[in-house]
């Protein structure tokens, strides 16, 4: 039926009589005629896979006349029938180039097919210039009554007429190898009955010569739209099913509210992301674009690095809050460095990841780090000191965060221990971040690191006209007051070590920071008073109750000294007038 048209448009157009309007309404229907036949071709793709030398009968029987015809020696018998047998073969030779092109689109992709499209119409235009042998165009000159030859001349002027018409086919299949491309897509989606009933509506008719020019028709705008509002609908459902999935997971349960509020953004900008690069593939004819497939692959590696960094991070926050709340002894310091390195190693993770969708070899790149490790670490070798500072710190146990310390003239309280520096917060307020490097081999005195007592030391003067009596006395009060004051530690104060003790040969109480020492003394004779040592420490480590201890002790020591008939001695000096006489 297709062969037939396209002889009758031939003829037409080739006709001397034809005017220009008519050859463009022939050229607009021919166009027609193989739309359609590309279309019945997509639909029916297994029968013309399956149909392979249709003509090879005819051929054969024609073969055997000829053999006939020259052993009689009917020449124009002969000439007529060997240019069929060409039509035939040439005939034979466009379905084979048809079939191998069909059978070229089964698990290939855009670039492949047009290589293998190439390479069929190659084929063909080889095997059909084997045909063209003889100039049978001679042969139309001839004028000589015979029916015999007449047919031979409708054969002839078939003959080539059928050679332009396979060029033309030739020529229509590189202009709709997209075309061909797609329908082949919908035909593997079951969707090719559908998009050719749409393609041929009215509205179709209408909306596509508008449109078409952007790239769109009506088949790619409803597929197009119907993506977006199935993807809308189903993004909620997805969602809860996630939500369902996670909860299900043990392990995960008691975080699965965390995770989906901290991970439902970005999975909600990965649905729309997808929904674009299915757009975009569908706009370009399921043809995906290199440097637009890379991008995309590289934003999905990025986005599955976010997730995973913020899963991590509200884990640990999590976890962070639970031993907060227990008496697990764990350093947060641990944690948080411990933190900084997992969130080092996802998105180190995430690079190469991003670095694989993005084309890059990973294994030049791994072996480029190899070779260049060694001008890496010289040039990071600060960073290195201060990383294995960081780690000396740790397994130290000279300070935790929160300790106050004074190191290398510096005082405050410990921020943080990070794994390059650690910061402290000084008591003016100001903030100040010492490399770890450094810090591991700095003289620290930590002021937290005691448990029990915080010590008290006063020199007391009191004038030298004070009776000896009333020190002993005020002495032993004082000494008295301290040993019964609920707030100062004595040796009767009990502490309960809850740690394991040490295997090495050293005292439990300096290890844990724990002084009960109380000492009141009269302790010498100073130039304007004499001076009372009063030594002791207080059960709090705390400054505010240090203070408000060491207040109490104060105005305790005043009454003392009122009891006694003792007043605080002062500088003076005294002046002495000797009398001449």
């Amino acid at each position: 039926m297709f062969i037939t048209e396209q002889l009758d448009y031939t003829y037409a157009i080739n006709d001397n009589n034809i005017t220009q309007s008519a050859i463009k309404d022939i050229l607009i229907a021919q166009k027609d005629s193989y739309s359609s036949a590309l279309e019945d071709m997509m639909s029916e793709k297994n029968r013309y896979i399956n149909t392979e030398n249709m003509y090879e009968d005819k051929i054969f029987a024609l073969n055997k006349i000829i053999k006939i015809n020259k052993r009689a020696g009917n020449g124009f018998a002969v000439l007529r029938d060997e240019v069929q047998v060409k039509s035939y073969i040439l005939l034979n030779n466009q379905n084979r180039m048809i079939r191998d092109i069909l059978l070229s689109l089964d698990d290939s992709d855009n670039i492949k097919f047009k290589k293998d499209l190439n390479n069929v119409i190659i084929k063909n235009q080889t095997n059909n210039q084997l045909l063209m042998n003889v100039d049978y165009k001679l042969k139309l000159e001839i004028d000589v009554n015979s029916k015999t030859l007449d047919n031979a001349k409708k054969n002839i002027k078939e003959f080539y007429a059928l050679i332009d018409i396979n060029q033309d086919v030739i020529n229509y299949l590189y202009l709709s190898e997209n075309r061909i491309y797609r329908l082949n897509k919908y035909s593997k989606y079951n969707l090719i009955s559908v998009v050719i009933f749409v393609k041929n509506t009215k509205i179709a008719a209408i909306i596509d010569p508008i449109i078409e020019p952007y790239g769109l028709d009506v088949v790619k705008l409803l597929i197009i739209i119907f993506l977006i509002f199935i993807i809308y609908i189903i993004r909620t459902f997805v969602l809860s099913l996630l939500e369902t999935y996670i909860i299900k997971i043990e392990a995960l349960a008691k975080y699965a509210k965390d995770i989906l509020r901290v991970t439902r953004k970005p999975l909600e900008l990965l649905i729309i992301i997808i929904n674009i690069n299915m757009i975009t593939y569908i706009y370009n004819d399921f043809i995906s674009i290199d440097m637009l497939e890379k991008i995309f692959n590289i934003i999905y590696g990025l986005l599955f690095t976010f997730v995973m960094f913020k899963v991590l991070n509200t884990i640990a926050n999590i976890k962070v809050q639970e031993i907060d709340t227990t008496d697990t002894k764990v350093k947060y310091e641990i944690i948080n460095v411990g933190l900084k390195v997992l969130n080092f190693v996802v998105l180190l993770i995430g690079l190469l990841i991003t670095l694989h969708f993005a084309g890059a070899n990973l294994t030049a790149f791994l072996s480029g780090l190899g070779i260049g490790g060694f001008a890496v670490a010289l040039a990071a070798k600060d960073s290195l000191a201060n990383f294995f500072g960081t780690l000396s710190i740790l397994f130290s146990d000279v300070f935790s965060q929160g300790d106050w310390i004074v190191v290398n003239g510096e005082e405050g309280v410990v921020i943080e221990i990070g794994i390059r520096v650690t910061t402290l917060r000084t008591f003016d307020n100001a903030l100040i971040a010492i490399p770890n490097a450094m810090l591991a081999n700095q003289d620290v005195k930590n002021w937290n690191k005691r448990t029990l007592g915080r010590r008290i030391k006063m020199s007391l003067g009191i004038k030298y006209n004070s009776s000896s009596t009333d020190i002993k006395n005020a002495v032993k009060e004082i000494r008295e007051m301290l040993d019964k004051h609920p707030d100062i530690a004595t040796e009767n104060t009990e502490f309960n070590y809850k740690t394991k003790s040490r295997g090495k040969l050293v005292s439990i109480e300096d290890a844990h920071g724990v002084k009960k020492t109380l000492l009141v003394y009269l302790d010498k004779f100073s130039d304007s008073s004499i001076n009372i040592l009063v030594y002791c420490f207080t059960k709090s480590v705390g400054w505010e109750d240090w203070l408000r201890t060491k207040e109490d002790v104060m105005h305790k020591i005043m009454d003392i000294f009122e009891k006694n008939n003792l007043e605080f001695a002062f500088p003076s000096l005294s002046i002495y007038n000797e009398n001449q006489n």
